[in-house]
């Protein structure tokens, strides 16, 4: 059980699922935490799979918001909400270390509504567009994957953030939880791990050099709806020839 305590911190981390009593997390205990963020992935994914099989017998629209809702649920909404306070503070017309003061800022404006709305419609359909059940099993874990090797590139963009917190962890190790995925889905995968990249570049330009943990919420949110396009992409039927 005490091997596992990190686990069970990156389970109640990133999940709303119930853990055991495991007391107070040290500081070594948090940064070893981050290797089970893929494994973590692995438990969400398997929550969507049950879902959309109890669902699969409704209009594919409707299954596909009673998914959407399942995954924020199973997430607490935690990455939505990183992407909403990022989108408010990213988009905004201001100086690196005022976004800062946004992210810090509790409320969301026209920004998060706008992304936000937009993101929700966009996974929807995606979802509803049929990607598959492997594909809903895996987007959770490609996207907490590719975010292990951010927390390893990307500076804290404040002392003490969850950059900080987890930076120098053993992250590499739980990219072995991922490893199905370059058998299963390598072409998905391989581009949503380009769009965190470019994503998290992205950010920290705009933050002054460094992530938070609103932005690393808003690339797993992000990245997991660019998988899903990916397969969707890569199912699509090519032209028929004339």
């Amino acid at each position: 059980m005490k091997r596992l305590r990190p686990f069970w911190f990156a389970l109640g981390f990133l999940t709303t699922l119930p853990i055991p009593r495991t007391g107070n997390a040290t500081a070594e205990e948090l940064r070893r935490s981050v290797f089970w963020y893929p494994l973590v992935g692995w438990v969400v994914g398997g929550v969507l799979v049950v879902v959309a099989a109890l669902a699969g017998a409704w209009p594919p629209g409707v299954e596909a918001a009673v998914v959407l809702a399942a995954w924020l649920a199973v997430t607490g909404m935690l990455h939505l909400d990183g992407l909403l306070d990022s989108a408010d503070a990213l988009l905004a017309p201001r100086p690196p270390g005022e976004r800062l003061k946004i992210l810090a800022d509790v409320h969301h404006g026209s920004f998060a509504l706008g992304v936000g709305a937009v993101f929700l419609i966009l996974k929807w359909q995606a979802i509803a567009a049929g990607p598959g059940l492997g594909a809903l099993a895996l987007a959770p874990v490609a996207a907490r994957a590719w975010i292990l090797p951010l927390l390893g590139l990307f500076r804290p963009a404040r002392p003490g953030g969850l950059g900080a917190g987890v930076r120098g962890g053993a992250w590499g190790w739980g990219l072995l939880f991922a490893a199905p995925l370059a058998l299963l889905a390598p072409g998905p995968a391989v581009v949503a791990g380009a769009w965190a990249l470019g994503f998290a570049l992205w950010a920290s330009r705009r933050l002054g050099g460094g992530l938070t943990g609103d932005v690393y919420g808003a690339a797993v949110e992000t990245t997991e709806l660019v998988f899903l396009l990916a397969v969707l992409f890569w199912k699509a039927p090519g032209p028929t020839p004339g």
